[in-house]
């Protein structure tokens, strides 16, 4: 038995954490810059709640609040810039996907100040300053992974920033998740969805990481039954949390495979939810597998007989209607084939012709 285990992320997980523990902040410097969206942070009280702890410690702090969704790398070298201006020891990414990988791409912008937009990609390794994290969602699991999601509005894509950034702690509370909208609390949880999955149909699946991956697939077995019957309570805030972090704990150790990678133009080019985007190919993509033993095991770990009780409850939680010719199924999955990091990490040979399909299994009308 041979596995690699490494999760440097410090969680604390529960209500009230960051007040309890605003002590620990004072670990990280004097000056601190808050990344965040334009408004989810304020709404749901998170951004209150840091601005106090870190008062509280006398920490200075800006805040940085034009995080889009999928930041864009201007607006990470505009973040930047106000961070090294202003001095900033560390980083603390408060919000969804979005403002946790822009805080992360932050943090190494700040501390190498020759990196640009348009070198970031050029291969070198290179450090960060230290960089928290606040969810306010349950989807990402950016609290505790190492990566970083930009979108490259030159190259037409999302991509992985090519760095290992590790949030040095996550203060993970899932009050922060209440005041979401149906529609986002559906999107981020299947995204966290996909992560378990992804994670554990994976070659770099360990026995740690299914460890992780079974316990995420034993609570979505209640999360998905009370998504349905938009049963939206603190119990369901809670392990959803809980779930979408042991699916980025998850990923951290064995990575994505198939739907993120060839979801990204869906989002991209189509406008379609990060978490939509994966999991409207996730269903053809568990089709497109000849061993199905291991996707068995999940199915039954989430109360469920086959792939297509799964389909039904994706059914009821979301549909999709966009407009996509056989053209762009194809320019897509031909960009795909250019992830080499997405197809080692499935178990079985992959041809463009497989990518086509579950294209167009997947978004046929």
């Amino acid at each position: 038995m041979n596995f690699k285990h490494f999760m440097p992320t410090e969680v604390y997980f529960g209500k009230h954490v960051l007040s309890t523990n605003r002590k620990l902040l004072k670990t990280f410097g004097q000056r601190a810059m808050i990344v965040t969206g334009k408004s989810s942070a304020k709404k749901c009280g998170a951004l209150d709640d840091l601005s106090s702890a870190l008062s509280g410690v006398d920490i200075e702090f800006i805040i940085f609040d034009e995080v889009e969704e999928n930041p864009s790398l201007e607006t990470i070298e505009k973040g930047s810039s106000i961070g090294k201006d202003f001095g900033a020891d560390f980083v603390i990414g408060v919000g969804g996907g979005s403002p946790m990988d822009a805080a992360k791409a932050m943090a190494v912008f700040i501390k190498n100040p020759e990196i640009t937009a348009e070198n970031i990609f050029d291969g070198r390794v290179l450090g960060h300053i230290p960089m928290l994290a606040i969810p306010t969602t349950s989807g990402t699991g950016s609290e505790v992974t190492q990566y970083s999601i930009v979108t490259s509005n030159k190259e037409k894509t999302k991509k992985g920033l090519g760095q290992i950034v590790f949030p040095s702690i996550a203060f993970v509370d899932s009050r922060y998740t209440e005041c979401l909208p149906y529609d986002v609390t559906v999107s981020t949880a299947i995204d966290a969805f996909t992560h378990l999955v992804e994670g554990y149909l994976n070659t770099n699946s360990s026995l740690m990481s299914e460890m992780y991956g079974e316990k995420g697939f034993e609570l979505f077995k209640g999360c998905f039954k009370k998504l349905i019957d938009k049963n939206l309570d603190g119990e369901f805030r809670e392990n959803v949390m809980l779930a979408s972090t042991l699916g980025g704990i998850q990923i951290a150790l064995a990575g994505t495979s198939l739907p993120h990678g060839m979801g990204y133009p869906l989002t991209y080019y189509k406008g379609l939810p990060h978490g939509i985007a994966n999991g409207i190919l996730t269903i053809g993509y568990l089709k497109s597998f000849k061993n199905k033993s291991r996707i068995s095991r999940a199915l039954k770990l989430l109360g469920l007989s086959d792939i297509s009780e799964l389909e039904d409850i994706f059914k009821h939680l979301f549909t999709i209607n966009i407009n996509i010719t056989d053209e762009e199924i194809f320019a897509y999955a031909e960009a795909f084939m250019d992830q080499k990091d997405k197809l080692k990490n499935h178990t079985e040979p992959v041809t463009m012709q497989d990518i086509i399909d579950i294209y167009t299994v997947s978004l046929a009308k």
